[in-house]
């Protein structure tokens, strides 16, 4: 047992450095976002992304994906349509179900944004060695990949 509790507080120590370290990063990237026109909560944006995604995605699976109850998605949805960022469209497999699609308005905005969050990662990045970048960048691809699968197995996909 004190191998398994060794290796658990191991990882534990471990996943805080990684957290802690992640800071930077998610706070250049949220300073990106917060520069963005118009101005979105980080569930609204991430709402934007995985419609950009998933173009024509329903409010049911909209809402699975941002974990949020379906009627604050459908009024969510309510606000980024009024600000012109989405639209509702009747699916072409159902009458009865509606698909959300981002607009051109939505579209550019998104480009924006990343153009936005590639100069602020860059700033940084340029002041890190270039071996420390790549490797940065495998670990990164490692964690991506593996947060994935775990996406994957807690949706049952």
């Amino acid at each position: 047992m004190d191998g398994a509790g060794s290796a658990d507080d191991s990882l534990d120590a471990f996943a805080r450095q990684v957290s802690e370290n992640a800071e930077a990063l998610v706070t250049a990237w949220s300073q990106a976002a917060r520069t963005a026109t118009p101005r979105l909560s980080s569930l609204q944006l991430q709402a934007l992304v995985v419609t950009y995604r998933s173009p024509g995605i329903n409010l049911t699976r909209m809402a699975e994906q941002v974990g949020a109850a379906p009627s604050a998605v459908s009024r969510l949805c309510d606000r980024l349509e009024a600000a012109g960022l989405l639209v509702r469209r009747r699916a072409t497999t159902s009458r009865r179900e509606i698909g959300l699609t981002l607009t051109p308005h939505g579209y550019e905005m998104l480009d924006a944004l990343s153009v936005s969050r590639l100069l602020a990662v860059r700033r940084v990045l340029q002041h890190v060695p270039a071996a420390q970048r790549e490797a940065l960048l495998v670990g990164l691809r490692a964690f991506a990949e593996a947060a994935e699968s775990v996406s994957d197995v807690g949706s049952g996909g």
